[in-house]
């Protein structure tokens, strides 16, 4: 008699009503966006999802390994207009002036949406599949002080960080993390921040490479055989 093989792909999320109107997510904040998308608001999409504001930046390669940019990224994928936010410059985030700085992040994201609003008119807030990755500094030496600007940028491609592990001797490892700033792009996210910009960059859930892409992993493996 032959076996069917089950895999099993439950898993454990506890959610439950903080208070009215809000709800805490056991898990990432995908796992958040996706939980009130199907069940907080089933049957009835919401106009935006904001995932943030995040503590430190998510610039570069910090936005492609970025919980918060993952919330607004399943947002997308359900079709859903988004928004990730986040506070910090390039540096190491400081406690202090980086919770002042949520402060202004928050009123530019009121001032944004606005934005979206009074452009869409009766229409979705931002073109089917595409969301913004927005980028506050910390600006002042309270944190509290005005940015220089707002930029439309890209993400630029360094890594930002890097990771230095030492081998404790027990079986595990430490690691620590220091930044490691290249000379920004043009245009991108990690000058505009370090300039003391507001950087907003469009995203989407798209991992496809594109055309050239394609082409290359065609001919890669061309005549190959399982």
């Amino acid at each position: 008699m032959q076996r069917t093989r089950v895999l099993p792909l439950a898993a454990l999320l506890l959610c439950a009503p903080a208070e009215p109107k809000v709800w805490a997510v056991g898990g990432s904040p995908g796992d958040s966006v996706s939980f009130g998308l199907s069940e907080v608001f089933e049957g009835k999409a919401p106009d935006l999802v904001v995932s943030g504001t995040n503590f430190g930046p998510n610039v570069a390669a910090l936005a492609t390994h970025s919980g918060t940019v993952g919330g607004a990224v399943a947002a997308l994928d359900a079709g859903v207009p988004a928004i990730a936010l986040s506070t910090g410059g390039v540096a190491a985030p400081d406690p202090v002036t980086t919770v002042n700085a949520m402060g202004p992040t928050l009123d530019f994201a009121v001032k944004l949406i606005d934005r979206l609003r009074s452009r869409a008119r009766s229409g979705p807030l931002l073109p089917e599949g595409v969301g913004l990755n927005v980028n506050h500094p910390v600006v002042g030496a309270d944190g509290k002080g005005t940015a220089a600007g707002v930029a439309s940028t890209f993400q630029d491609p360094q890594a930002l960080l890097r990771a230095d592990y030492t081998d404790a001797g027990d079986g595990t490892w430490k690691m620590g993390v220091t930044v490691d700033l290249r000379t920004p792009a043009r245009g991108g996210d990690v000058e505009a921040v370090s300039a003391g910009k507001i950087a907003v960059s469009p995203m989407n859930a798209d991992w496809n490479t594109g055309p050239a892409g394609s082409a290359v992993t065609a001919a890669l493996v061309a005549g190959l055989r399982p």
